[in-house]
């Protein structure tokens, strides 16, 4: 089984980071992992995405065409990304930040206020975790224990003080898709 998920929005989300924590993710779970990143210049504000492929077998590329899941952060990334979702696919729509709801009715979508579930947690910067909680909500192809032991494992140390609100954000993500989630037609 292979599994092919885009996260995509401007640089300072951590858009980079939450791909970074799945794919550390499934290889400690003996996975075969890609990550592959693509930003602008621009140290934020710029465009910002990461594929990341998660599979049983070897992979044969990272370049992905037609995800399986989409988490997007923010208006333009769910214009870009969302028709190249395959039907039955995953989409996650920060919905504080993207002005428009999920228009695909052939897949299973969460419309998910991250910025203002991450400021409720008491920092804005949790927002990528929260997506991603909901994300794996809809499509567990990890359980939510080896996404906490990966950021506990492959956190850096001048980021120690975030382990705990990220693993709270994660569990607000997941409760918030099990509560509002809209199902494929």
């Amino acid at each position: 089984m292979q599994t092919e998920i885009i996260i995509a929005g401007f640089g300072g989300q951590g858009i980079l980071f939450a791909g970074q924590v799945l794919a550390y993710a499934a290889m400690d779970a003996g996975m075969e992992v890609t990550w592959f990143p693509s930003y602008g210049p621009e140290m934020r504000g710029g465009t910002a995405n990461c594929t990341v492929i998660l599979s049983d077998q070897e992979i044969g590329s990272p370049l992905v065409k037609h995800p399986q899941a989409l988490i997007a952060m923010n208006a333009p990334s769910l214009d870009k990304f969302e028709p190249l979702v395959r039907p039955g696919g995953v989409v996650v729509v920060n919905a504080s930040l993207a002005h428009r709801g999920i228009e695909r009715t052939d897949v299973k979508g969460i419309e998910i206020p991250a910025n203002h579930i991450a400021e409720e947690l008491g920092d804005r910067r949790l927002a990528n975790m929260v997506a991603v909680g909901a994300m794996l909500t809809l499509l567990p192809v990890l359980e939510m224990d080896q996404v906490k032991q990966a950021l506990r494992d492959h956190l850096p140390e001048r980021r120690r003080n975030l382990l705990e609100p990220n693993m709270r954000a994660l569990d607000a993500g997941a409760a918030y898709a099990r509560e509002h989630a809209v199902l494929s037609s």
